[in-house]
């Protein structure tokens, strides 16, 4: 990390996965070129889930290549009398993994609704079950994680270690 003054810890960068609105999945196309997605994820433990369609070039990528980054932001500020932004981001490396068996997908499915739409729970068993069969679930491994925060002017300095 260039800006080791930005820099923030892995629990930090952990906090910054779970509140961020969507993450922006990153893999490799065929061709080598790069392929970005957003996603809605949602984090268990040492893994982070996502779900989508059983098609395309998102899966096509995955099912050549399992590494891929996630990029999250959490906050972020523009002051209006600074030219900066103030944000927090997290940086998340991995190997990515299809959930087959029904009942891990639920599982996962769940806590993705739990997160985005706990509003609509009531509703959850009913519309899980009916689009099962055509949705795609994937964890991503935590295999490696980092974070950088600028908190603008006049905040407290991140501590060094």
């Amino acid at each position: 990390m260039r800006r080791k003054d930005r820099e923030i810890s892995a629990e930090e960068a952990l906090a910054v996965v779970d509140k961020c609105v969507y993450a922006v999945l990153s893999t490799v196309n065929e061709d080598l070129s790069p392929y970005g997605t957003p996603l809605s994820i949602v984090r268990d433990g040492g893994e982070i889930y996502f779900h989508c369609a059983r098609e395309g070039r998102k899966i096509e990528n995955l099912a050549r290549d399992s590494r891929v980054c996630l990029v999250c932001v959490g906050d972020t500020r523009e002051p209006p009398d600074n030219f900066t932004v103030e944000y927090e981001s997290a940086v998340v490396f991995g190997k990515a993994r299809e959930i087959t068996g029904d009942g891990e997908k639920m599982r996962v499915l769940r806590l993705i609704c739990e997160r985005h739409t706990p509003a609509n729970m009531a509703a959850f068993e009913t519309e899980a079950a009916r689009g099962l069969a055509a949705t795609s679930v994937w964890g991503v491994s935590i295999d490696g994680i980092s974070g950088k925060r600028n908190p603008g002017r006049g905040a407290e300095k991140p501590r060094q270690t």
